[in-house]
């Protein structure tokens, strides 16, 4: 008995040692979040900070959402948050440098697309939609005060995206929920015509899925599809690992799902996703789990999927027809830590 004790204080130690080398990896990107995060609370007036910065503990901090947040009869925005709406170009250079400093170069491309997509839907829907279509409608908080010591947190938010960090000084302590939607998935008209928003999200799961032998594919394969990510919880209720354990797939099974694991994480500053996929990975992908529901077709066939890790979850929905009636166009994707999300 004495022996399991310190073996499992042991693995305990090993796993502390572990996340605090990993969190010092993401010091450099955390540091530029400390400095375009004050650089932007600069720029805000008295007013706009009453807005949209907020004590650390405050509960905003938790109240994460990802669809459009308004009043029905004003047609005015209810989230809080400074939103780009009402920002000088100063404000906005500034509050787009911290997003930058928030995601990788690919990530920072489909979050200012999954902006631009608000001008599609209002051009689809017309000027009497029932939500407000506006690209400027993305919200910047700021959670504490911003620097190199002490727990403070940011969050950029609006229409199919939620991007939340909490940190601790320069270390990035957490950087889920982190949510990334698009509708359209792929936008069917215009000049942008046959452009894919978020194109790995779903063919590396629809590819791994097409990998598996039958025995494989019936074990992975469930029943319903899977729900919505649960906003405005400040953790997921996961549940029990469903579908096929990577244990019991090949090695190039185990790396396409590493590869899909890796493309939610890559949505993020590349020490912050060291840190992400480390978190993922260090049990080993053997105790991860992928389940799949829907169709491998392609284009215009529903389908969703979740990759389930004794530290992370990943939830992802493309069922809804987008805003033109295009079938299965529409992307909803989260990447969550199931213990961790805002640090906690």
């Amino acid at each position: 008995m004495k022996s399991l004790k310190i073996a499992l204080g042991l693995t305990a130690f090993l796993l502390v040692v572990g996340i605090a080398y990993v969190a010092q990896q993401a010091d450099a990107s955390g540091a530029n979040m400390v400095s375009t995060a004050n650089a932007f609370v600069g720029t805000l007036s008295a007013d706009q900070k009453k807005q949209g910065v907020f004590a650390f503990d405050s509960d905003e901090r938790l109240n994460w959402h990802f669809i459009p947040l308004q009043d029905k009869e004003t047609r005015k925005y209810t989230r809080k948050g400074v939103p780009l709406e009402e920002m000088s170009a100063e404000q906005k250079k500034a509050a787009l440098a911290l997003l930058k400093a928030g995601t990788s170069d690919a990530g920072n491309v489909a979050v200012t697309t999954i902006m631009s997509l608000e001008a599609i839907l209002l051009q689809q829907e017309g000027p009497k939609s029932a939500m407000v279509r506006n690209p400027d409608w993305y919200f910047f908080s700021v959670f504490g005060t911003p620097s190199k010591t002490g727990k403070w947190g940011w969050r950029i938010e609006g229409h199919h995206l939620s991007i939340n960090f909490t940190m601790e000084g320069t270390q990035v302590v957490s950087s889920t929920p982190c949510f990334f939607g698009a509708n359209p998935a792929e936008v069917k008209t215009g000049k942008d015509k046959g452009k894919r928003i978020l194109p790995q999200a779903e063919d590396y799961a629809r590819d791994l899925f097409k990998s598996l032998d039958a025995e494989q594919q019936k074990t992975a394969r469930q029943a319903k599809p899977f729900g919505e990510p649960e906003a405005r919880k400040k953790s997921p209720s996961a549940g029990k690992p469903v579908g096929l354990a990577a244990s019991k797939m090949s090695k190039e099974q185990k790396d396409s799902l590493y590869k899909l694991i890796k493309s939610y994480t890559e949505r993020m500053p590349a020490e912050v996703a060291a840190m992400e996929l480390k978190l993922a990975t260090d049990s080993g992908l053997d105790n991860v789990y992928f389940a799949f529901t829907g169709s491998t077709e392609g284009a215009g066939k529903g389908f969703t999927y979740r990759v389930h890790g004794p530290s992370f979850l990943i939830e992802f929905l493309n069922v809804q027809a987008d805003s033109g009636g295009n079938p299965a166009n529409h992307i909803h994707s989260c990447w969550r830590r199931i213990k961790g999300d805002f640090g906690l």
